[in-house]
């Protein structure tokens, strides 16, 4: 078994991961490695926004599922994970979305002291180099491109004015000082080209990071509650990387936990019941899963699309002018189900294509989906462990809609879908209304609760945001230090303790600023 060792070891090269590593390495003589079990993400089908679909059920997806879910009708939930360099935020739909100032505000009222979002802000900021340009909210210079969408569709801009003429307000900006309306999303794309986190802060960084691709983390070895090392495959060849500083895991909601059950870090009843012996009691490791679910309504459309094709005359286009039918861009909005609450609880996106079988199905024909996600989850789920094996895939159960108020979210929300596909202004876009898209199974039979109901438990997915699993304030602290261990953090959606209103991305890269500015003070 070979050996090498360095001061970092940051494990997943996500979005936190790589902004953690990043940011690590711009440390005077720091030796970092970033550990990642996906290959680079090199070449086209990373670059071109339209693309993204490709990785599906590849092998630059980790391909999970949840174990059957009873509100979803018994249907295994198709949980997808980048993994590549650059993670999810190799082969997501880019859009940049922080979330709700009360979001981060509630994080610091559970007890999580610097998480408020005056605090925050600034690390959004840090990261951000904003095509809009700087402003209260939005700073320039940064790693990370944001920018308008390109190329948008008709039938997208006439989705935001049916919102409108549906009764919602305009929102130039989600990220601004107010977060309901509907508007464009800005994406994190350069010059059209998708900007993975890789592309953000790997690129710029010198030789004190080591980027160690195709190498799978098996296990952490320890002395007493200190990680001093990582034992990995890469390709077959097992071997330990030494840590001489801090193990920063940074591997997702699902493989973070993981990571630590199988390292034996957890629930010791239910680590023992595993055949795994456990080695240091946090007992809230891989609870608290959360994850936006929701539904898309689709109708077919006359209107001259905009997607594909995958033409090297349309290649070459992006890659001159950052625009055209290979550029990707979604709209959408932020809504609220009742005057009673204070911040938006649903939000809507609209994209193009016909969305069946939770997005992996052929397009029937050229249209438009868009449809709602409860924006906060409060159905719970878990994270455990399979059998001991560390290749072993996680058992995964997120008990979507368990919670009766999340059930009455969306289906409140498909009502207001609803109300936007009746305006006018959308509804010329489309050749099927809702009964016509009812008798191909995209859009509910009525509006009654039951045949709303019926729609949901057939056709609600994952909109692919877990979190939770290694919550602030039950697996880690406010500076992200797992309980008890000497030097260990995790950085990445698992230690939200409760979901952001929006993508998580955005909110993914804050995390791994932040967590490489405490290693950076403590060191």
């Amino acid at each position: 078994m070979t050996s090498e060792s360095y001061d970092y070891v940051v494990v997943g090269a996500g979005s936190a991961g790589c902004a953690a590593a990043g940011r690590l390495a711009e440390l005077s003589g720091a030796r970092v490695a970033l550990v990642e079990a996906g290959p680079p993400a090199k070449g086209r089908l990373f670059e071109i926004p339209t693309l993204f679909s490709q990785q599906l059920k590849s092998a630059f997806d980790w391909d999970y599922h949840s174990e059957p879910e009873p509100l979803l009708g018994g249907r295994r939930a198709y949980l997808p994970r980048g993994r590549a360099v650059g993670g999810t935020s190799s082969m997501n739909t880019m859009v940049y979305i922080r979330g709700n100032r009360f979001d981060y505000d509630k994080w610091r009222d559970l007890g999580n002291e610097g998480w408020g979002y005056e605090e925050v802000l600034p690390f959004f900021k840090r990261s951000e180099d904003n095509e809009r340009g700087a402003d209260d909210f939005h700073a320039v210079g940064g790693p990370l491109t944001v920018s308008e969408p390109r190329s948008v569709h008709p039938l997208l801009d006439a989705w935001i004015e049916a919102g409108v003429e549906a009764g919602h307000r305009r929102n130039e900006d989600f990220n601004g000082a107010e977060q309901e309306g509907v508007g464009r999303f800005q994406m994190t794309q350069r010059d059209g080209l998708r900007c993975s986190s890789a592309v953000a802060f790997l690129a710029p960084a010198g030789d004190n990071l080591t980027v160690l691709p195709s190498t799978l983390a098996l296990r952490i070895r320890w002395d007493g509650v200190r990680a001093v090392a990582l034992e990995v495959d890469h390709l077959g060849e097992v071997r330990e990387i030494g840590i001489e500083g801090e193990l920063i895991v940074s591997s997702g909601a699902y493989n973070s936990p993981h990571l630590l059950l199988q390292s034996g870090v957890g629930d010791p009843e239910q680590l023992r019941a595993a055949g795994i012996a456990p080695l240091h009691s946090v007992p809230a490791v891989g609870r608290n899963l959360r994850d936006h679910v929701g539904c898309f309504l689709s109708f077919l459309s006359d209107t001259q699309p905009m997607l594909g094709p995958d033409t090297s005359a349309e290649e070459e286009r992006l890659r001159r002018d950052g625009d055209g039918p290979m550029a990707w861009t979604e709209v959408g909005g932020f809504m609220k189900t009742s005057d009673a609450i204070e911040v938006p609880d649903i939000q809507m996106h609209a994209a193009l294509g016909i969305v069946r079988d939770e997005g992996l199905a052929a397009p029937l024909d050229h249209g438009v989906g868009f449809g709602p996600y409860v924006a906060r989850s409060t159905s719970l789920g878990a994270v455990t462990i399979r059998h001991p094996h560390p290749y072993a895939k996680p058992r995964i159960v997120h008990n979507y809609l368990s919670d009766p108020e999340e059930r009455r979210i969306l289906r409140d929300g498909l009502r207001m879908a609803i109300e936007i596909a009746r305006q006018p202004v959308l509804a010329q876009h489309l050749k099927t209304d809702l009964k016509s898209s009812a008798e191909l199974g995209l859009a509910p039979r009525e509006e009654s609760d039951a045949a709303i109901d019926e729609f949901i438990r057939a056709n609600a997915f994952s909109f692919y945001h877990p979190s939770g699993t290694c919550a602030m304030g039950e697996v880690v602290d406010a500076k992200l230090r797992v309980d008890g261990l000497a030097n260990v953090r995790v950085a990445d959606t698992s230690i939200m303790p409760t979901e952001p209103t929006g993508n998580l991305n955005a909110a993914a890269i804050m995390i791994g600023e932040r967590v490489a500015a405490f290693v950076k003070d403590a060191a």
